[in-house]
């Protein structure tokens, strides 16, 4: 029988708290599993505690107050969770850093949080802080995980100096539970990110209502976890609910060795947004292709009679007599999927943004739980999740336990209840725009809510482009940087559940003839919009245009156009908006083309 061993956050006080309560009831067990130096090694909580004390006692030594803010910069690695509970140990508020964030936007948050204290990885990061190291100037210490030495720089520090020998955990300064805990920087509607600041009983509360209805763990679940643990997806629900648990998590190498990773750890618990499905999908696919009729044949059959199951054992369909076909489907064709994926997976959770019907389709057909949920930074995360007995994989299911959600008067969705932020940092106004005088927040998002109490999400109130894995763009501002260029007269950028951005972009007639001119080619050929040096030349200056904005909203390819949009074309309102929808139908072509190999 499977075991349950939840900490309520009663039982917790706080996220450090929520730690030490694990140490005390799991001293033994295998907290995480990491691979170092060509072996996978697990670490108990016993081991975890002691490691949590000699970053305390480090941190103890630097001349910080409680409140004061750190920033963390690495992959996901058990040092992430040493020094996050260390910091909060101390009262000190944790900032998470995306390790592939330009240095610039990572000065601007920095500066922003007024960050006293960073922990990174490796020479490589180095060199990327020091080309913005002038603006740096408030951090009082820089910690290398690698040994790093520097003679320009006397704050930088490895861990292996940093750290004492030995150290025993000292009692933490009273924290209670509405405190804060965190800034978590997230895109808004301007080129800069805002400063999300969720407390202790935010992040808190959204794991232990998805423990008590939404998603069941139990004491011998094992993670897989390869998400960001800057991402507060993860970081909830691949870090701190598995805590509260008391489930094991394994860190993956890396992205490209995933494949791998999941065959080794064989997880029972994946957390993930729709882009490595997605990937997933596009390798079936493409394999289908090639195969003989028969093998097609055979797959669509497992992934309809699969589906016809899943819809019976969720009592919304009659039972079959072709399931009696499913063993041998099974055998054939559904172990052969999920045994890339380790085998084991009893859930399958997909967030961040949304999963197309035919992708959650197939893989659920196929006897993969994949269970679609929905959430904002802003409610640490999760808003609605898919229980495993009560899945529409269509949705992002219901309310978490303890949510109150309402209509707003455009259809938009209003959630209220202990997951929402404190507010934005150091941003009043931005706080009161999103949450009201009684505590509504207001996602932006238009839904619908079926009887059965399921949130189809319908579209955006907020023109946000949300990729595929889970980055938020505000497509508006940079398109208002891209028209900065004068060889641009039009610009929308597109990405809506894409793996990355791109550009349709209308030249300016004058513009484009000289640009045409300086890189020798003919303005008045069609082919020439096509040709890879001004493709190359033109990106160019979309990607000065964006320095401003965070990594991630990065333009990848570009769709160069001669035609203006107008109001007689159909592609502009008469109050002259483009017509995002009518210019995606009416280059749909294009845009497929422009993702063609990703």
């Amino acid at each position: 029988m499977q075991q349950t061993d939840v900490i309520s956050p009663e039982q917790a006080g706080n996220l450090h708290g929520l730690f030490l309560e694990r140490v005390r009831r799991s001293p033994d067990k295998t907290a995480y599993r990491y691979f170092q130096q060509g072996a996978w090694r697990d670490i108990s909580w016993r081991e975890m505690l002691g490691e949590v004390a000699r970053w305390q006692a480090a941190l103890s030594k630097v001349d910080l107050a409680k409140g004061d803010r750190v920033a963390i910069m690495l992959r996901n690695c058990p040092q992430w969770v040493m020094f996050d509970q260390a910091a909060m140990s101390l009262g000190l508020v944790v900032v998470p850093l995306y390790t592939v964030d330009r240095p610039d936007n990572i000065a601007y948050i920095v500066k922003d949080a007024d960050v006293k204290v960073l922990l990174f990885e490796n020479e490589e990061q180095w060199q990327a802080l020091r080309t913005v190291r002038d603006q740096l100037g408030g951090i009082q210490c820089f910690i290398s995980i690698d040994p790093l030495s520097d003679s320009d720089e006397p704050r930088l520090v490895s861990m292996l100096k940093f750290l004492p020998a030995d150290a025993h955990l000292r009692q933490a300064p009273p924290i209670r539970g509405n405190e804060l805990a965190s800034i978590i920087y997230t895109s808004g509607t301007t080129g800069r990110p805002k400063g999300v600041m969720l407390s202790h009983d935010n992040m808190l509360s959204n794991a232990h209502a998805l423990l008590l209805e939404t998603f069941k763990v139990y004491c011998d679940d094992l993670f897989l976890s390869f998400l960001p643990l800057s991402h507060t997806f993860e970081r909830t629900c691949g870090y701190y609910l598995p805590i509260m648990a008391g489930a094991t998590v394994a860190y993956a190498r890396s992205i490209p060795l995933l494949s791998e990773d999941l065959q080794i750890i064989r997880p029972t618990i994946m957390i993930s947004v729709p882009r490595i499905y997605e990937r997933m999908y596009g390798t079936i696919s493409a394999k289908l292709a090639e195969s003989s009729p028969l093998k097609r044949a055979l797959f669509q059959l497992a992934v309809d009679i699969g589906w016809a199951r899943f819809l019976y054992q969720q009592g919304r369909g009659p039972w079959k007599a072709s399931f009696l076909l499913w063993p041998l489907l099974n055998k054939l064709v559904a172990e052969k999927i999920t045994a890339r994926l380790g085998g084991n997976l009893r859930s399958a959770i997909s967030g961040g943004a949304a999963l197309a019907p035919e992708i959650s389709h197939m893989f659920v057909g196929l006897g993969l739980p994949v269970l679609q949920g929905y959430g904002l930074t802003e409610t640490s995360p999760v808003i609605a999740g898919n229980p495993l007995e009560n899945n529409f994989p269509d949705s992002v299911g219901k309310p978490i336990h303890g949510l109150q959600v309402k209509l707003g008067s455009q259809n938009e969705l209003l959630v209220k209840g202990p997951n929402v932020m404190l507010g934005y940092w150091n941003n009043p106004e931005a706080t009161r725009a999103m949450i009201d005088a009684d505590g509504w927040l207001n996602t932006g998002d238009t839904v619908g809510i079926s009887d059965s109490g399921h949130i189809y999400i319908a579209g955006r109130i907020k023109e946000i482009i949300v990729m595929s894995n889970g980055e938020k763009i505000p497509p508006n501002d940079m398109e208002m940087a891209i028209l900065r260029d004068p060889l641009f007269d039009q610009a929308m950028i597109y990405g809506e559940g894409k793996p990355y951005l791109v550009a349709l972009v209308v030249l300016n007639p004058e513009a484009w003839l000289q640009f045409a001119k300086q890189i020798n080619v003919r303005p008045d050929m069609p082919e020439s919009l096509t040709d890879s040096v001004v493709q190359a030349e033109a990106l160019e200056h979309i990607a000065d245009n964006l320095r401003a904005f965070p990594g991630y909203a990065k333009v990848h390819r570009v769709l160069l156009l001669q035609e203006p949009w107008s109001i007689e074309n159909g592609l502009l309102t008469p109050t002259l908006k483009v017509k995002r929808a009518k210019v995606v139908e009416r280059f749909a072509a294009e845009i497929k083309e422009l993702y063609e190999g990703h």
